[in-house]
Parts: structure tokens; sequence; C-alpha cells
């Protein structure tokens, strides 16, 4: 059987004279046909073979999503190269710490001006290839139409790095069998969707999450698969033109996004003339009636009303071909998920891990979604919930290892099952429900996960007078810091300024709370030994940490970094 890449060169193949891809740019496209794009995986191939580089070998790829990214992308994997693809808006220390581990002998990037910042941070940095130089020196003269190198299964394709508890950065390394698996799924559920209202037009995605993200470069790997348009956001402060722009069929989110759009809608109409509040209410009402099966004729004539006079207009804002909103990485909020089915915008909710090649479960777009829970597994993938109901999965869809990390490979891996550290629980209809993290690990509503021990301790090492510092935000737009014992503000102002200026945007601490009295083991909020006990602190300061997020502007405005 074919490999994943040579599914996506012959498609490419296919699509020789038609729009596979398109950066939006103000209000115009930037675009690339299938032909564009193979002849630009073609300089980028050349280079590689001139430059000595081997099958196994690996390369780091530093930039923003761009049809150039794709096409070094797709060169680097045809050459049998390992890619490791970067954040370009982390911390060039933790990039520097990343290539470290993984010594690339090439780093590909966008600008020189960040291929400098991670010079500088790391002075045996591997040489700089910008972008552009390499495509302007390695212009073919016709189309590159060689294939892909052959390679097996068990070749490892990418390194995909992601932090643990520990706060250190573990690369997850997936391979040809994973990828060319996992891609006939989900091909197979974007199938669906489109068959669900009729098709026979190429798909057309948007896209704005950046593709080191696994689900991102799942989803990108998808689209080149089949007949698509993929439209590539490159301004996030312009997301609602772009999408209006693009007119998507369906496009992968983040709960950040999606509870944004909600409470600005929530918002925009609480300011309107009473009529339209009391509609929006009534309507509400409504639909929550319907959905337990007491809705009443009147009930029906308000969601009617709403529809025409409020709900259309809202949809519109998505383009008229939308399909459905597909959303990951963290879990939705029910209501969330109700407010856009209200809107008769399907929401379809996938569950995975950069371990699980991306995703285990996916909402079927043929069956209604159940908001609260993210689909069933995928065929042939098995899940099942172990000690304190830890979500296990096995199959051809997990990791081979963390590069380099065989301990940390045998605690996650054992007997053929992937402990994700992820508490769940399944209903009747085969449906998971994800409860929350077994570890201390935050994950932030835009799907950032942050460990908080090394941010607690850089803290509390500025702040002497500190008895305990604890990290909040696990579900939240930003991260909190509970401070206990006598402190001033202004210092811990002081110390969060420090702390943060070495972190990336997500790992920021945004918010503080001063608790006065320390913890004890006494008091229930430390272990006997002096541990933390981080659900009981939760619990016990529950007001102080949802003060934190009360001012409704900077939420927003924090969301909106970290979409």
């Amino acid at each position: 059987m074919p490999t994943f890449l040579e599914n996506i060169f012959a498609q490419l193949k296919r699509a020789d004279a038609r729009v596979v891809l398109r950066e939006i740019r103000g209000e115009q496209f930037v675009s690339a046909t299938g032909g564009e794009l193979l002849e630009m995986v073609g300089q980028v191939r050349t280079f590689l073979r001139n430059s000595g580089l081997q099958p196994g070998d690996r390369c780091a790829l530093l930039a923003p999503n761009s049809i150039q990214w794709v096409a070094f992308d797709l060169a680097l994997i045809a050459e049998g190269v390992i890619v490791v693809p970067l954040y370009s808006r982390q911390a060039p220390g933790e990039l520097a710490d990343m290539m470290k581990d993984c010594q690339p002998r090439r780093l590909f990037v966008s600008d020189a001006g960040l291929g400098e910042a991670v010079a500088q941070a790391w002075r045996e940095a591997p040489p700089r290839v910008l972008f552009d130089e390499l495509l302007k020196e390695n212009a073919p003269k016709a189309a590159f139409s060689d294939e892909p190198i052959s390679r097996s299964d068990s070749d490892i394709v990418t390194i995909i790095y992601t932090s643990g508890t520990s706060g250190e950065p573990k690369g997850v390394c997936l391979n040809v069998g994973n990828l060319s698996y996992m891609l006939a799924r989900t091909t197979e559920r974007l199938g669906q969707l489109m068959s669900v209202k009729g098709g026979g037009s190429p798909d057309r995605v948007f896209h704005y999450l950046p593709f080191n993200f696994a689900a991102s470069w799942l989803l990108l790997l998808s689209c080149l698969t089949r007949e698509t348009t993929l439209t590539l956001s490159t301004d996030l402060n312009k997301l609602a033109e772009e999408i209006r722009l693009s007119s998507p069929n369906y496009f992968l989110n983040v709960p950040t996004l999606l509870e944004r759009v909600r409470r600005g809608v929530e918002e925009a109409l609480s300011k309107r003339a009473a009529p339209i509040q009391t509609l929006f209410g009534k309507s509400r009402e409504a639909w929550q009636h319907q959905n337990t099966g007491h809705a009443s004729a009147l009930d029906k004539s308000w969601l009617w009303l709403a529809r025409k006079m409020i709900f259309d207009k809202i949809r519109e804002r998505f383009g008229r071909d939308l399909r459905a909103l597909i959303c990951g990485s963290a879990p939705l909020a029910p209501e969330t998920q109700q407010f856009f089915l209200m809107l008769r915008i399907p929401v379809l909710q996938a569950y995975g891990l950069t371990e699980t090649t991306g995703i285990c479960t996916m909402d079927d777009p043929r069956e209604p979604a159940e908001p609260g829970y993210v689909g069933a597994a995928i065929p042939g993938i098995e899940m099942k919930t172990g000690q304190n109901e830890e979500i296990l999965t096995r199959g051809p869809h997990i990791f081979t290892g963390y590069w380099n990390r065989e301990e940390e490979t045998a605690r996650v891996l054992r007997d053929g099952w992937f402990h994700t550290g992820d508490q769940g629980e399944m209903n009747a209809r085969g449906k998971w429900r994800i409860r929350g993290r077994i570890k201390n690990l935050i994950v932030l509503n835009s799907g950032h996960k942050t460990a908080p021990e090394p941010i607690e301790e850089n803290i509390a090492r500025l702040l002497p007078a500190a008895q305990q510092v604890v990290i909040v935000g696990n579900g939240r737009g930003y991260l909190g810091a509970l401070i206990a014992g006598s402190v001033e503000a202004a210092a811990v102002q002081a110390a969060l300024n420090l702390v943060n200026r070495e972190l990336p945007h997500y790992r920021q601490v945004r918010k503080f709370e001063l608790l006065g009295n320390a913890f004890t083991p006494e008091s229930g909020l430390l272990t006997a030994n002096g541990k933390l006990r981080r659900d009981a602190v939760n619990k016990r300061y529950a007001a102080e940490i949802n003060a934190m997020y009360e001012d409704k502007k900077e939420r927003e405005a924090v969301s909106r970094q970290h979409a």
C-alpha cells in the first residue's frame, strides 16, 4: 500500500492547475496550485541532496504557517529527513533546549531575526537556512517530479516537542505507520462531514493553528490528501475578517476562540434594544426546553423568530458554506457547544495527545454531538480506563517513544497501552468525557500545556517571604498565581515581571491573589511531607481563583494572544 506521503504527492499531481493552498494577505490571496507546490518541494529537495543530508538526519523547521512551510515540510519528509517543527513564538532559550536534545543538522527558518534569536541562546546552533534564499538559489527549470524515497512504517517522520510535568520538553517520535493509519481515518471522517449535505466540489478549509501542533499538522496533511483548498491565516488579530473572506466548510479550533465568540455575542446583545435582549433570552429558554423534549409551540415560535433576526446573522460571520466547526486540544465547555448548536452550527469535538498522533476520538458528523463529550474512539483504536480512571489507549496511532528518553517512554507505554494522564469515562453510546488531568500539568483553554512547578520555583526564589506559590489556570485563558505568606503585592508584581520576561506568552502569569496564611498539613492543604494538595487548594480558594478571571476585557485580550 502507498504511504501517506505518496498519497499526498499523487493528489498534488492531480491538482496540477488547481489552487490547493492560499495565504490571506489583507483582502487578497497568495495562492499555490498543486503543481506550484510540487515545484517548491523540488527546489528544497535539490538543496537537501546537494547539502549532504541523509535519511534519518534531523532538521528543525522554525516559522509561522505559510505555503513555504508546507513545501519545506513535505520536501524534508520526501528525502527521509526527520522534521522537528518548532513554535515560532516560543522563547529562544526553550527552542535552544529542544534543539540541544535532538541535535538537528540544519535550522530552516522563515526570517533572519528568528534564527538570530536562537543563535544567541545557543552558540552551537546548527547552520541556518532562510526560506527565501534557498528557494531563490534553487529555482529549477522544470517541476521536480521525483517520488518520495521508499520508507518503512517504522521510520520516524517527525519529532514534535511537548512539555511534561517536569517542565522539560520531550520529543514525541511519530513514524510512517502512525501517519498512514491516522490520515486514512481523518480523511474518512472529513469525507463523512462533506457528504452529510452533499459534496462534489473541493473542500474549503480555513486554518489558524500553528503547524507544529500535532493535530494542526494532521489537519494540514489530511487536506493535502483530499481535494481541498486550504486557506492559511496570517494575522490572528483579523481572524473574523479572514474567516469571512475564506468562507470555509470547516476549520479546526481551540476552545479559546469559540468561547470568545460566545462571550462577544452575549455582550453585544446585552447592549442592544430591549426587544432584542428579550428575544435572545426567550430563545435560549426555548432552546433548553427543546433539548429536554419539552418545547411548546410558543418555544418553537421564539426560536424561529430568533433565527430570522439574530442567529442567522451571527452564523453568516463564518461564511455561508460552513458545515461544522472542529474543536480539540482541550475540553470545550458544554454551554459553549450548546450555544453553537442553537445557532445551527455543529461543533465536532476531538480528543488526543501528540503521543497518539493528534487524536484518539472524534465526533461522527452523521450523528448528533453530545455537549461535554468528545466522541467515540476512532475505528481501530482501543480505549479503556485504568487505575484512578486514567484513560489508556493502544493501536497503530501510538507513538514509538520519546527521543532519547527511554525511562519516560517506559513509564507511559506499558504492556502496549499508552497511559494518557487524563481522567475520563465512556457512556453507554461509546462516547468519551474528559474529566481532568491526573498529573499536575495545566492545560489552558487555548490547548497550551504548562508544568506549574518550574514557574512556582522561579517565583518563590524571588519571594523569600512567600511560603507557598501555586500556579492555577486549568481550562482558563491564562495562568494565575496564589501566594501564601506575608508578601507585599508590589514585590509579587516585580517578581512576576522578571519571571514572565523569560517565558512565552502562554506561560506568563497574568494575575495573582495574596492569601496571607501559609499552608500546613493540619489545614489539609499540604501532605505530611509538605507537598501541595492541589485539588484541596483549588477547592478551598475557588472564590479567589475565580476573582482572577472576572475582568472580561483583559480575559478576552489574553485569549486573543493565546489563539
